[in-house]
């Protein structure tokens, strides 16, 4: 092959990944002006019907890119007050920044009764976070690949507020812990004993039956939660086996698909995961 003819294959080599980049991240955004999802009306009935089957869940609304943080805020308190009317077992889980942190819109969904979460966010979101949880006494998720969680989950032990342990979506912005599931675990035994619930997010089994295990050891109230559309079926089986409750978490709203499919591109093998756990692989 000639220089030319080479120099010509890696133009087009180039423009092709190009391209297929700018499709790769032009499809969520595509994918959100086809698939609006479920509206509030829609949403509340079908997690009525999930709690007529005795299914607990946790509610995820997933805001569109140009919505504002009123219309966000709007939109909570009507599914807030539905799913109150509804008289199910199930929590709202909220992403804090979207309301712009307002005090007021906060107030107005605990006034709703329905139990409050709010979804760990970026690091920069953090104390803001944690403190509307210590000043409602709402539940917050703790990210086991901060550095900080260690200190946060010292500091919430002994309060009312749920605690959700993840992984962590966002990297801590100094240094991720070395060892991510080692620090989950140290986080389940710092908070293990504590008399408010503790909620383990997590689809690795592993992880799971040493997180629920020792929860249940020292008679702490837990929950096995898990995400719609990832792997749950051997999850599900060690909570079962152990006698704690599942929780299943349901995004909903028009900006979940778009979201999923980004988490689907940049992480191709969770569709071939879910597939062999539905397949009991």
């Amino acid at each position: 092959m000639g220089a030319a003819t080479a120099g010509a294959s890696a133009a087009v080599s180039s423009a092709l990944r190009a391209r297929l980049r700018d499709v790769r991240y032009a499809l969520p955004e595509l994918v959100e002006k086809v698939s609006p999802g479920l509206d509030v009306t829609a949403a509340v009935a079908h997690f009525a019907s999930l709690g007529g089957r005795g299914i607990r869940t946790s509610a995820g609304y997933f805001h569109a890119s140009g919505e504002t943080v009123g219309e966000v805020a709007a939109i909570w308190g009507d599914l807030a007050a539905g799913l109150a009317a509804a008289g199910i077992d199930t929590r709202i889980a909220v992403k804090a920044n979207a309301i712009g942190f307002d005090r007021a819109a906060v107030a107005g969904l605990v006034a709703s009764g329905i139990p409050l979460t709010f979804d760990a966010m970026a690091p920069v979101h953090a104390d803001a976070i944690l403190s509307l949880g210590r000043e409602f006494a709402a539940g917050v998720a703790l990210p086991a690949r901060w550095q900080r969680s260690a200190a946060d989950a010292v500091a919430l032990r002994d309060t009312p507020c749920r605690i959700r342990l993840v992984k962590g979506e966002w990297a801590d912005p100094v240094a991720d812990v070395p060892d991510v599931a080692a620090a989950y675990l140290s986080l389940v035994e710092r908070l293990a004993g504590r008399t408010a619930p503790v909620g383990i997010a997590t689809h690795d089994p592993a992880l799971a039956e040493a997180a629920l295990t020792m929860l249940v050891a020292s008679s702490t109230p837990c929950e096995l939660e898990q995400l719609r559309g990832l792997p749950r079926r051997r999850t599900t089986a060690i909570a079962k086996r152990l006698g704690v409750p599942v929780r299943l978490y349901l995004p909903f709203g028009p900006g979940w698909w778009p979201y999923a499919v980004n988490q689907a591109l940049a992480r191709p093998h969770l569709p071939l995961w879910a597939m062999r756990d539905a397949l009991g692989l």
